[in-house]
């Protein structure tokens, strides 16, 4: 029996150009959504390990403006240091796989690094100094999921040990340890990260900052929105004291400029912009330059 029939002379013109076709019109379904780039949860979207990928937004805001800058850690540790209203701040954030398909089940083990600096480039009577500067690596296993939840999908869980500390001495160090966890959904254009943490119990001698907790609360959530090339983020964090309640708010947008690089524009109003800045209410705007981790 001939399972497969030479096609009919006269009808082979015809076959590349469905061919073609098909190739330049790939169904919207195949398309790698944004978790799926960020975590490579899919096949076609897996580096294997060792593979530098961006792990958070990576961008440099050449002018921010600050409507109340915190001097008051600055001048217990200088008292002739005044602060800008304007200075520079920029993130680079990283990560690589270490591990892929951890005892051969949908997990992956990464690695992260986070730093984040806040610059008085403008502060020309104190030199330009780097006012705060944030390290944040991570370890964090990351399971690939594929469950619905209500109408949304989640699409990877990830559990792991975060430190972060601004690597100053006494009056200006701070740091804390924490066992994180992570969740990741999306639908269609829309994305949210659900981020959680519980704070490693530290001797009281050397913590720095024992109320953080009562400032940054137990968790955040992040959501983006993707449309036509650009890039809308919302960041909500909340203590969820009602009796003395803090929390934050950060937006974000990232808009089609070059084709790796967009401008962004970002707004924070709350507690924790830095480790410094914790306990201290910040309004700033800034606008800058975003390297694309979308599209």
């Amino acid at each position: 029996t001939t399972l497969f029939r030479s096609p009919d002379t006269k009808a082979a013109p015809s076959e590349p150009t469905s061919t073609a076709a098909a190739v330049a019109k790939p169904d919207a379904q195949d398309k790698v959504t944004y978790l799926e780039r960020l975590w490579e949860l899919d096949k076609e979207s897996r580096r294997g390990r060792f593979a530098i990928s961006p792990h958070r937004s990576n961008y440099i805001l050449p002018i921010t403006y600050v409507e109340s800058p915190n001097e008051k850690p600055i001048r217990e540790d200088d008292p002739r240091r005044e602060l800008k209203n304007p200075e520079v701040a920029f993130q680079i954030s990283f990560k690589a796989k270490l591990w892929q398909d951890v005892f051969g089940q949908n997990m992956d083990l990464w690695v992260a690094y986070t730093q984040r600096s806040f610059w008085q480039l403008y502060n020309y009577a104190d030199s330009s100094p780097f006012r705060e500067t944030n390290y944040e690596p991570e370890i964090l296993l990351n399971f690939r999921t594929d469950y619905d939840l209500i109408w949304l999908k989640n699409r990877f869980i990830n559990v792991g040990f975060n430190h972060q500390s601004n690597g100053q001495t006494e009056p200006l160090s701070r740091s804390w340890n924490r066992l994180v966890a992570n969740f990741g959904f999306e639908r269609d254009n829309l994305a949210l990260i659900l981020k959680t943490w519980i704070r490693f119990t530290e001797n009281e001698k050397y913590d720095d900052n024992p109320d953080i907790e009562d400032y940054l609360g137990y968790g955040e959530l992040w959501t983006y929105y993707f449309w036509k090339g650009n890039k809308f983020g919302l960041m909500l964090r909340n203590n969820f004291d009602f009796s003395t309640n803090r929390g934050a708010l950060q937006l974000e947008w990232a808009f089609p400029l070059f084709e790796r690089v967009g401008g962004y524009i970002q707004y924070f109003n709350g507690y924790g912009e830095s480790m410094l800045d914790y306990n201290h209410h910040i309004n700033r705007i800034g606008i800058g330059f975003i390297i694309k981790d979308w599209d």
